[in-house]
C-alpha cells in the first residue's frame, strides 16, 4: 500500500527497451568512426616490381676497364636496360597506405670480379636480393646481399641483407598510394656497411647512381560471394568436362608428343644494349605471343615430340620480337624481326633455327625462313618433374646467324645461353616469367624524385553511401530515444 507522505510511484517500466534505444545509435555511431581505420588497415601487398640501378657507373668502368680487367655477370634473372643499368625483377613485399610505410624485395643479382692473380679474383663482389625499405616517418633505405672478398685480408664475408645505402625521399609522401608506386631517380649515399660491402673502393658518404623503382600493390583479396547452387541438368554439366590433357604426353612408339612449352633466350646482352643504347636508340616490339621476362625473351607454346630412347628433339615455338632503331627521318637503319624459334636435336647435337626478316645495320635486306643461326650441346637436355628442360644452355653463333645479325658478331660468337621447359606430362608445369609489375606511369625528369604516389578517394573512408545511411540511422534511433524520454515523462 502507498506510504503515507509520498506520491505514488509509477509502475517500473521495462529497462530493455531504453537500453536497446540508447545502444543502438552508440553502436552506429561507432562504426562510423571504427569503419574508416579498417579501410586502411586493410593493407594492399606488393605483387610484382622493378629496381633499375647502376650501382655507380665510375666502378663498371673500373672493373671492365684496364687496371682491374674484370667483368660482371648477371644471375637470378637480373637484365640490364640501356647498357649500364641494372633491372632487379619480381618485387614483393608490404604496403601500409596509413603511414606509407613500404618494403620491397627485388629477385635477382650481379656479380663483379677483376684483378686476376694466380687464378684467384682480389675483387669479386656479389650483390642480390635488393630491398627498399620506407618508415612512416620517411626514412629510407636500401637492403642487399652482399658477398665480398677484402682487398687487406683477401677473405670473403657475407652478409644478409646489408644495409647498403641511404636513400633520399625528401618532399615525397608514399601514404594512400594505390596501384603502382614509381619513383624515379632516387638519390642513394653510400653508409658505412655498403663501403665495407665495397672492400673500401669508397668511404661512406659517397653518391652512388640513383635508382629507380616501381612496384605494383595488390589489395587483399575479398571474401568471395555466396553463389547460387547451378541449376543445371545432370547432362548439362557433363557436357562441359575439364580440359583435356591428352595432347601432352601421348606416346608415338617411343616418342612423346606435347604441345605446350617455353624457350627463353635474350638473343644476346650486348646485341639489346646496343639496340636500346645511345647509337641506335632503339627498342624492340614482341608479338604473336612472345613476352618479355627481364633477361630474356619468352617464345610459347611449344609443339613438337620428344624421343628419350634416341634422345631427339623436335620442338617448334610461337612469336616474334622486332628490333629497331638508328633511325634516320622516316627510315630505320635497323628493322630485324626473329620469329618462330625451333630447337632440334640428335643425341649431343642441337640446333636453333628462326625466320628472320628486315633490315641489318651493314643495310642488308634479307628473308630467309628456317636459318640456323646456333647450335647447342644437346647433352644437356635432362627430363625431371614431368619435364624435359635444358637451363642456361650455351649457343654458338653460327655463320648463317652471323650474317643474320648483319655481320655485327662473327661465327662462333657466344651468344645468350637459352633455358627450355617442355612438359612431358599432364601435370607438369612451366616455371612462371619473372614479374616486372604493371608498366610504370611516365614522369618528367626534373627533380631528384619526379613522381609522387597519388592518394585512392576512398583508400581510407567509407563510401558516401554508407555515410549517409549511417547518419540517417543514426537520426532514426536519436529521434526515437527524444520520443521515448517524451512519453515517459509524461505518463509519470
Amino acid at each position: 500500500m502507498p506510504v503515507p507522505g509520498r506520491p505514488p510511484v509509477p509502475p517500473r517500466r521495462p529497462a530493455g527497451r531504453l537500453r536497446t534505444a540508447l545502444v543502438l545509435p552508440l553502436a552506429l555511431l561507432l562504426a562510423l568512426v571504427w569503419l574508416p581505420g579498417r579501410a586502411a588497415a586493410a593493407d594492399p601487398t606488393v605483387s610484382g616490381g622493378r629496381l633499375d640501378w647502376g650501382i655507380k657507373q665510375s666502378f663498371l668502368t673500373y672493373v671492365t676497364g684496364p687496371i682491374a680487367n674484370g667483368k660482371w655477370a648477371l644471375t637470378g634473372g637480373a637484365a640490364t636496360v640501356g647498357g649500364s643499368v641494372f633491372r632487379f625483377h619480381s618485387a614483393t613485399g608490404s604496403y601500409d597506405p596509413s603511414t606509407g610505410a613500404l618494403s620491397a624485395a627485388f629477385q635477382g643479382g650481379v656479380r663483379f670480379t677483376g684483378h686476376q692473380e694466380n687464378g684467384s679474383n682480389a675483387l669479386d663482389l656479389a650483390i642480390s636480393h635488393l630491398t627498399v625499405k620506407a618508415t612512416a616517418g620517411g626514412d629510407a633505405a636500401l637492403y642487399a646481399d652482399v658477398s665480398s672478398k677484402s682487398r687487406e685480408s683477401g677473405k670473403t664475408s657475407s652478409t644478409s641483407q646489408a644495409r647498403l645505402a641511404e636513400l633520399s625521399l625528401s618532399g615525397v609522401s608514399l601514404k594512400n598510394a594505390t596501384g603502382t608506386i614509381t619513383l624515379s631517380n632516387v638519390p642513394a649515399t653510400l653508409t658505412s656497411t655498403g663501403a665495407s660491402a665495397f672492400g673500401g673502393f669508397y668511404t661512406a658518404g659517397t653518391a652512388l647512381d640513383p635508382l629507380t623503382f616501381s612496384v605494383t600493390l595488390k589489395s587483399p583479396a575479398a571474401a568471395p560471394s555466396p553463389t547460387p547452387t547451378p541449376s543445371a541438368a545432370p547432362s548439362e554439366t557433363a557436357a562441359d568436362p575439364a580440359p583435356s590433357a591428352t595432347a601432352t604426353g601421348t606416346a608415338t612408339n617411343t616418342a612423346t608428343a606435347f604441345d605446350r612449352g617455353a624457350l627463353d633466350w635474350g638473343v644476346r646482352r650486348t646485341f639489346r644494349d646496343y639496340v636500346t643504347g645511345s647509337i641506335a636508340q632503339g627498342g624492340w616490339q614482341l608479338g604473336d605471343g612472345a613476352a618479355d621476362g627481364g633477361a630474356f625473351f619468352r617464345w610459347t607454346p611449344a609443339r613438337g615430340s620428344w624421343d628419350q630412347d634416341a634422345r631427339t628433339l623436335d620442338a617448334a615455338f610461337a612469336g616474334t620480337v622486332r628490333f629497331t632503331g638508328l633511325r634516320e627521318g622516316d627510315a630505320l637503319g635497323l628493322d630485324l624481326t626473329l620469329a618462330n624459334p625451333r630447337l632440334t636435336a640428335t643425341g649431343a647435337e642441337g640446333h636453333l633455327t628462326v625466320d628472320v626478316s628486315g633490315r641489318t645495320p651493314d643495310g642488308a635486306t634479307r628473308t630467309a625462313t628456317a636459318t640456323e643461326i646456333a647450335t647447342f650441346d644437346a647433352s644437356a637436355l635432362r627430363t625431371e618433374n614431368g619435364l624435359l628442360t635444358a637451363t642456361d644452355l650455351p649457343l654458338a653463333l653460327t655463320s648463317a646467324g652471323a650474317s643474320a645479325f648483319g655481320n655485327l658478331y662473327p661465327a662462333g660468337t657466344e651468344m645468350d645461353p637459352l633455358t627450355v621447359s617442355l612438359p612431358l606430362t599432364a601435370d607438369a608445369a612451366v616455371p612462371p616469367l619473372p614479374d616486372l609489375g604493371a608498366a610504370p606511369t611516365p614522369t618528367p625528369s626534373a627533380g631528384p624524385v619526379t613522381t609522387t604516389p597519388t592518394a585512392a578517394a576512398a583508400s581510407s573512408s567509407p563510401s558516401t553511401a554508407l555515410v549517409t545511411t549511417l547518419v540517417l540511422a543514426l537520426a532514426a534511433a536519436a529521434a526515437a530515444v527524444t520520443t521515448f524520454v517524451v512519453r515517459r515523462r509524461r505518463r509519470s
